[in-house]
């Protein structure tokens, strides 16, 4: 099996001085690659770096919302001079969107229009963070009437909600969160999806699957992910792995590379 991990927080501290043992693990059980979002500017040289110094990394570049209030419009411009350079392993725009359980959502509505802005123009995908927001993503982007690929990152919500956003094009963040059996309305959506707009996670160190403790998350842990989907949905793991390597590979645009091959 292939497997890709699309969000990964492998540029952050908790990784230092063991990124070589991780991707190590990882690989003995399938891992094949993984990208890195970023999350405000003083990190973005971080990210790219890190990405650069090891074989089958990505990254892409955004402003979160939970540090808008760190930015200002120069920012926006770096983000897309940078963007415009087709930087070498730079997939994307994000990690970017909207979070009604930390900051000020109507302050970070014009970033993520902004961003959502930009990878149109540029014809990029974006990795969108939603929480409790679902209908408020899929209403900017239906309104911008967007036609990009997109990841809505860490989904947890109803079908209805999935559903709408796929309709759309979106692809959803499969995580650690389908591992808890308590996570019944993720699970539900999960399993009645279809299959061609799942795309593997782990949100490494944050969203850690059941049994690992909170902050210890790490793309080893994608496998673990891919069995209980393979659960829920009734079917093996070499069965769904080749669909879900296609589906990212689309996301990133790996498909005309030959990187998903």
């Amino acid at each position: 099996m292939r497997l890709i991990d699309a969000h990964c927080h492998f540029d952050f501290p908790q990784f230092d001085d063991r990124r070589d043992n991780e991707l190590e693990q990882g690989r003995s059980r399938g891992l094949s690659g993984l990208v890195i979002p970023g999350v405000r500017r003083p990190d973005w040289d971080r990210v790219r770096d890190t990405a650069l110094a090891h074989e089958g990394l990505f990254y892409c570049l955004g402003i979160h919302p939970w540090f808008v209030e760190e930015h200002s419009e120069a920012d926006l411009a770096e983000l897309r001079r940078r963007l415009e350079g087709q930087p070498e392993c730079c997939l994307g725009i994000g990690e970017c969107g909207l979070d009604r359980l930390k900051g000020n959502l109507e302050r970070q509505w014009p970033w993520f229009e902004a961003q959502v802005d930009l990878a149109r123009e540029l014809n990029l995908p974006l990795v969108i963070h939603s929480v409790k927001t679902h209908d408020e993503v899929h209403g900017l982007l239906n309104r911008r009437q967007w036609h990009g690929r997109a990841l809505i990152h860490g989904f947890s919500g109803s079908f209805q909600q999935a559903a709408k956003l796929v309709d759309l094009g979106c692809f959803i963040g499969v995580g650690g969160v389908i591992t808890h059996p308590r996570a019944r309305k993720t699970r539900d959506a999960i399993a009645r999806l279809p299959l061609k707009a799942l795309v593997l996670e782990t949100d490494a160190p944050d969203m850690a699957p059941e049994g690992v403790p909170q902050g210890e998350n790490s793309p080893r842990y994608l496998p673990d992910i891919l069995d209980a989907l393979a659960e829920l949905r009734g079917a093996s793991p070499e069965q769904l792995a080749p669909a879900l390597l296609d589906n990212v590979s689309r996301l990133y645009g790996w498909a005309t590379a030959g990187i998903g091959e």
